[in-house]
């Protein structure tokens, strides 16, 4: 995994013996043990676990703090074998002081120390009786088992690109975390060992907090509280745990367990470190500190990935919320083209209607623009063009689509032009090159744009991000608009939002768009068979869409190379699709995708709705005569080796 940028991390919650270390450190080394065999790489226990959070005056006990320490010996003896890096609270006596810890070990040495800096004293909490703050320190360095070690809060622990540091508890409640210092200055993840009680509410704050933080520092956030055997004197502890990568929960545990618990995750720290390389303003405003990096050797877990990938990142993820997702995208493209026609007086809209799901799509666009803008639906002009490859099927569903929505339809045949034009040209008319496929698509953007002209209309453009992405246009045909609805829709999120809009619709409209999303994609520029059906399917051509957008989003999104990229798809389709079709189609996107960008660079207006668009405008600066050559080098080695 560490070759990909990925690292698995956990958080224990250990079943408590309150004010008994020796006891305390057998259940922390058990639990060690078990993550150890699960190949994690680094975990942390809860805040003070090595003692209990709730011993109160306890902590002013010399024997207390004697077996503390004896219990980090034998922590530290029991796992040194282990390759694992373990992360214990415990109390630490320094400086005529005491103070709140996380003990970092690896290996049998004791790496480094971080005392707590903000030490709660209101409410339920009493923790100034017994513990400084970081800020009353004064040594860099203790000495505990023989061993001197590092101590303070300017400590962060490196193995080339992966850097954690640590926080605790309080720190992460105040204003000004910690962490915000520790992973502007390098840390892509943070452990909290933390001591949080319940009241009611508390739960749902507590994950928006870890939530938040995660996502502001774009770090992984790993979050292990207390037990239910803390005292429950005055409060109850649940053993919240829980993992966030960059806003997003990986991992969580049950509350309320009464035994030992483990819950862990394979953090993607490519992914963070790629977008904060994006985001020019994370380096904004740093606060300068001397830290201190301490040098760990992070395991290379071998075992099979245990997160999983989407096969459609581009489609809404969350079932609860989906409908409110689609309503979104659909809300952002039929207002920004309803802002468009506004500046321009409120015009006639002008689109190709096909009986496929990409002009389906923005033909229900115009519909929803035209409610916001009170505008008569006949002013939409939806032009069906049949062509020498245009089936009953796809012309029906055209045809209906346009009325039902009480739309005005026009039919123009295109094949007697397109016959004159390839005499012209001195084309055959039995020639199936791309010439004979481009002369039908241009025929029909000419046909759009002088309709356009003639009734002061706009030209509604119906491609998608997916073909965008591979150039799957005809150049200055259907590659041109003037102005582009789903320009950063892709062909998955395309078929998504269709069905969502039939789903929502009465009988004979529903019964039209679904026909419609049974249709195989399909451009219709090469004859039908002898029965009439769709000779020509895209997808045999290029490759499947769900594997392009994949490739598209994990390429763009997080600038991965081909060998992780391939690496997430193996898994993530291991029932779908054999190794080397996934190879041979990665091969096909790496070409299209530096081949075409001439086509993007000179793309018609289009909304952004997602995290990624191919606007030259905006999200993609890319020169059209860029190599390829390092990116397809990195797949055929991959071929060889498979």
């Amino acid at each position: 995994m560490k070759e990909y940028g990925l690292i698995r991390v956990g958080a224990i919650v250990n079943k408590l013996s309150l004010a008994n270390p020796q006891e305390n450190a057998k259940e922390i080394i058990k639990m060690l043990k078990e993550a150890n065999k699960k190949e994690l790489a680094i975990v942390t226990t809860p805040e003070l676990s090595l003692t209990g959070y709730t011993c109160g005056d306890l902590f002013l006990q010399e024997k207390l703090i004697k077996e503390s320490y004896l219990g980090l010996k034998k922590i530290v003896k029991e796992t040194e074998k282990l390759d694992l890096i373990s992360i214990i609270g415990m109390p630490i006596r320094i400086d005529n002081q005491m103070f709140n810890c996380a003990v970092v070990i690896e290996k049998g040495k004791i790496l480094g120390i971080i005392p707590k800096t903000y030490i709660p004293n209101y409410s339920e909490f009493y923790e100034k009786r017994w513990f400084q703050s970081s800020k009353s320190l004064i040594s860099k360095e203790v000495t505990i088992l023989n061993q001197t070690v590092p101590i303070g809060t300017n400590i962060l622990f490196k193995d080339q690109d992966i850097c954690f540091g640590i926080e605790i508890c309080e720190d992460l409640w105040c204003v000004n975390p910690p962490s915000n210092n520790h992973t502007t200055h390098g840390a892509n993840i943070i452990f909290n060992l933390s001591s949080s009680n319940e009241v009611i509410g508390k739960d749902e704050y507590r994950k928006k907090l870890v939530s938040m933080q995660s996502a502001k520092t774009i770090c992984a956030y790993i979050y292990s509280s207390s037990g239910v055997m803390e005292s429950t004197s005055d409060l109850l502890f649940s053993g919240a745990s829980m993992i966030y990568e960059n806003g997003t929960c990986l991992d969580e545990n049950k509350r309320f367990d009464l035994e030992s618990n483990l819950i862990y995750a394979d953090i993607d720290l490519a992914k963070m470190n790629n977008d904060r390389n994006k985001n020019i303003s994370y380096m904004g405003v740093v606060h300068n500190e001397e830290y201190r990096y301490l040098e760990i050797k992070v395991r290379n877990t071998k075992q099979k990935l245990t997160r999983t990938y989407s096969k459609y990142p581009f489609v809404p993820q969350n079932e609860l919320k989906k409908d409110e997702r689609c309503q979104e995208i659909f809300t952002i493209q039929a207002t920004a083209l309803a802002r468009r026609l506004i500046k321009l007086g409120k015009p006639k809209c002008v689109i190709g209607i096909s009986g496929g799901l990409d002009s389906t799509l923005a033909f229900l666009v115009i519909v929803e623009a035209f409610k916001k803008l009170k505008i008569d639906t006949k002013k939409i002009i939806g032009i069906t063009m049949p062509g020498f490859g245009t089936t009953g099927r796809t012309y029906h569903n055209s045809c209906k689509l346009v009325k039902e929505y009480g739309a005005t339809l026009r039919e123009i045949n295109i094949k007697d032009a397109c016959i004159q034009h390839m005499k012209d040209i001195g084309l055959n008319e039995t020639d199936r090159s791309i010439a004979y496929e481009n002369t039908q698509a241009r025929e029909r953007t000419q046909i759009l744009m002088d309709i356009a002209n003639i009734e002061n209309g706009l030209v509604i453009g119906t491609g998608d991000l997916s073909e965008l992405a591979l150039g799957w246009c005809t150049y200055n045909g259907d590659h041109m608009s003037m102005y582009s609805v789903n320009t950063s829709i892709p062909k998955t999120l395309v078929r998504y939002l269709v069905k969502w809009v039939a789903d929502k619709e009465e009988n004979k409209k529903k019964e039209i768009i679904y026909d419609i999303l049974d249709t195989p994609i399909s451009p219709e520029l090469l004859p039908p068979d002898a029965k009439g059906n769709i000779l020509q399917e895209t997808e045999s051509n290029i490759g499947p869409y769900v594997l392009h957008d994949f490739f598209l989003y994990h390429f763009l999104r997080y600038g991965a190379p081909p060998k992780k990229i391939f690496y997430l798809a193996k898994k993530t389709f291991c029932n779908e699709f054999k190794e080397e079709e996934i190879l041979k189609w990665l091969k096909v996107f790496i070409k299209r995708f530096f081949t075409q960008q001439f086509k993007r660079n000179c793309v018609p207006d289009g909304v952004k709705v997602g995290t990624i668009s191919l606007s030259p405008r905006g999200d993609l600066r890319m020169p059209s005569d860029a190599s390829y050559t390092i990116w397809l080098k990195e797949v055929e080695e991959l071929e060889r080796k498979e």
